[in-house]
């Protein structure tokens, strides 16, 4: 059974894998892609603010989200929504946060609550952030890609901090149309690595890896048996 599930994770991560699923709006990317343009900006945004919060805090079981920053999507960007005072940050990322490459980059219907750690927040989340202005203001897929690359060179991006990780444990979220919400996982990120080194993605491995050269990271996930609130991942179970 644990190599049934394990076998399914691994399968389902090749659809799932997010960088963690552009022309300014009405401007065609691709014509045969699903999404193949930036919808109207209210399709991104969630109206009620106090819902984005409590989106963003099912990340991670209660015992951590209750303490931590919540950023929210605004018009240009994330706002302060919750102040918090453990060293997390929970946020819902949309899909622009997904490769350049991906099918479902301007996919509306992505929201994927995140729960960082203090290192993460403090190297990881500037990315997320650094995107979604881009995106916001307008610019295609390839563009977005060229200022991350122009910020790292510059420096003006931190390198991954080692211990950062984050949880994504919401069985409200949406990664994508192939995953739905996948499964409640942890996430690690490390400088570019070979995924061998932690032993993940080999034969009966609970841990799966993907490359992100853009982000200049590694993202290792290591899937749960429960959600955030403490019930069971009937579909790994099955």
């Amino acid at each position: 059974m644990k190599r049934e599930i394990v076998g399914k994770m691994a399968a389902a991560v090749v659809a799932f894998a997010v960088g963690f699923a552009a022309a300014a709006p009405g401007h065609a990317q691709d014509a045969k892609a699903p999404y193949p343009a930036m919808a109207p900006i209210e399709q991104y945004l969630i109206a009620n603010r106090d819902a984005e919060i409590a989106l963003a805090r099912t990340a991670a079981p209660d015992s951590i989200s209750r303490d931590a920053d919540v950023l929210v999507l605004g018009r240009h960007g994330y706002e302060n929504g919750a102040k918090g005072k453990n060293g997390f940050v929970c946020i819902v990322e949309r899909s622009w946060t997904a490769g350049t490459d991906d099918p479902e980059f301007w996919n509306p219907k992505l929201r994927a609550p995140l729960c960082l750690n203090a290192a993460a927040a403090r190297t990881y989340l500037p990315i997320t952030i650094m995107k979604t202005q881009l995106a916001l203001a307008g610019n295609s897929a390839t563009q977005i890609a060229a200022g991350i690359k122009a910020a790292f060179d510059k420096k003006e991006l931190p390198a991954i901090e080692p211990g950062a990780m984050c949880y994504m444990m919401s069985k409200e979220g949406y990664l994508n149309d192939t995953a739905g919400h996948w499964h409640p996982h942890l996430m690690f990120f490390a400088p570019e690595t070979d995924a061998a080194s932690w032993g993940a993605n080999l034969p009966d491995s609970p841990v799966l890896a993907t490359d992100d050269p853009l982000d200049r990271l590694t993202v290792f996930m290591v899937p749960l048996g429960h959600w955030s609130d403490g019930t069971s991942d009937v579909a790994a179970a099955n």
